[in-house]
């Protein structure tokens, strides 16, 4: 079946089709039908339908094996990284989540992790990184917020040849745009919360895989850690993923009307785009996804600039996150990136002039003017 095809017909609950997708099952316990036999539903935080529903469906959009869904897509992430032990390293981009740099540097670093932050764009970096107990690479293509292209199939050639592990946080396209399955990753991370939710209302994280091995460690951590994905929530989950790809492409394709307009006022000084002309991943972009997605950033002249085109907002919110019908814009430096030290981020290019948008799906001729009015102000 072709993508939006699996998207509302992947899950069903019976081999007649009679229902039209999943049905909730709030239940936290089952009844055990036979003494000392094993059945698939027990206990809720062991195994639960509507989140197997979830799972299900969300492994079939990555061309995946075995799903997995969380409380959070840092809750997805953290129990990614009990697989490994004290004294185990890993490799990060220097354009990161700040939710990822945090939860690395500050907690697991008190765990014994070790970490190396480079610049994954550049694949020497990546290589030279490389310890005798490195044990994984963790890629975001494209970066938040600066929108850098890394070459996925390059970090897995490096990866496989010393044994690594690749790590893909695919949120800011999501399944639609690219599956770094297909592309040799070994996890597919996603904040759910964002493009999978799509609308704001929920809280969810999801993992991917296929390899069985891995499937068992991630199962054992999602059982033993407790952080799932409510039954609520992956039904909403499913419901709105039935219409991902349709809000995708609308997404995206309002971003590049909005982006085109934004490149001819004299305000702005530079756009961040994985597929823009100056981004040296353009090519990159175009051969491993089917587009550049519906988040970009771009510069002010001034932080005064800055602030006064986020606070004289009409249509678009000021707001973290990203990834629902609404457009969102936010201000990285002092939100979403603030466990990086000052001078940490200035170097990384997160300045206090650096604006994200998230795209929404609504009008965009409604949209450049919002954006047009409030750079006046």
């Amino acid at each position: 079946m072709k993508f939006e095809t699996k998207a509302i017909h992947g899950v069903r609950n019976n081999d007649k089709g009679e229902n039209w997708g999943s049905t909730i099952n709030m239940a936290s316990t089952f009844p055990i039908k036979e003494y000392g036999a094993e059945q698939e539903f027990e206990y809720g935080r062991v195994s639960s339908p509507t989140r197997k529903d979830f799972e299900t469906l969300i492994a079939k959009l990555e061309n995946g094996k075995h799903g997995f869904g969380f409380s959070s897509g840092m809750a997805a992430t953290s129990s990614v990284f009990t697989m490994f032990k004290a004294g185990d390293h890993f490799i990060f981009g220097l354009d990161i989540y700040g939710g990822t740099y945090r939860i690395m540097h500050d907690i697991f670093n008190k765990f014994g992790f070790e970490s190396t932050f480079v610049d994954t764009t550049d694949l020497s970096q990546i290589e030279a990184a490389v310890r005798p107990n490195t044990k994984a690479i963790f890629v975001e293509s494209p970066s938040n917020p600066l929108l850098d292209v890394t070459d996925i199939r390059g970090v897995v050639a490096i990866a496989k040849a010393h044994n690594l592990l690749t790590i893909v946080d695919n949120t800011f396209l999501s399944p639609v745009l690219q599956r770094p399955l297909e592309l040799g990753a070994d996890i597919v991370l996603h904040s759910a919360t964002k493009f999978l939710g799509g609308h704001n209302d929920l809280i969810a994280g999801a993992a991917v895989v296929n390899s069985d091995e891995l499937a068992e460690k991630i199962l054992f951590a999602q059982i033993a850690l407790g952080a799932l994905v409510s039954p609520f929530d992956s039904w909403l989950l499913l419901r709105s993923m039935k219409t991902l790809k349709l809000r995708v492409e609308k997404a995206q394709e309002n971003a590049l009307k909005l982006l085109a307009f934004l490149k001819t006022q004299p305000e702005v000084e530079k756009v961040y785009y994985p597929t823009e002309a100056h981004n040296k991943g353009k090519a990159i972009q175009e051969a491993q996804a089917s587009g550049g997605g519906s988040v970009f950033s771009f510069t002010v002249k001034s932080e005064a600039k800055a602030k006064s085109f986020l606070e004289n907002l009409k249509v678009a919110l000021f707001a973290v996150s990203l990834g629902g019908v609404e457009t969102l814009v936010t201000h990285p430096s002092s939100l979403t990136h603030t466990e990086f030290p000052e001078e940490e981020k200035v170097a990384r290019g997160v300045t206090r002039t650096l604006i994200r948008v998230a795209v929404g799906i609504e009008d965009a001729d409604d949209l450049i003017a919002d954006f047009k009015q409030a750079l006046e102000q």
